[in-house]
């Protein structure tokens, strides 16, 4: 049995994991507001998963909801500052 391989060579040069950039370490630092407040929105929904939610589960997830919102909102306005146009 013969291996198959690639006689040509590749098209596109293989990149060395460098891992993100700054600006790309900013973005994400920038969004982290967000990203916690889907988290925890995440998790308030999870626990109700295998049980009916009781009132005060349904009003912890509706103060998830209502942080996510925020935090977009949030992200947003300053997105659309810094770039000078409305989102």
């Amino acid at each position: 049995m013969k291996p198959i391989v690639a006689r040509q060579t590749a098209v596109t040069a293989a990149v060395p994991d460098a891992g993100p950039t700054a600006a790309e370490l900013d973005a994400i630092d920038r969004e982290m507001p967000l990203i916690l407040a889907e988290v925890e929105l995440l998790d308030a929904q999870i626990t109700t998963l295998d049980r009916v939610p009781n009132e005060l589960d349904t009003r912890r997830i509706r103060r998830a909801r209502n942080r996510v919102l925020a935090a977009r909102r949030e992200l947003t306005n300053r997105t659309a500052g810094t770039v000078g146009g409305a989102a």
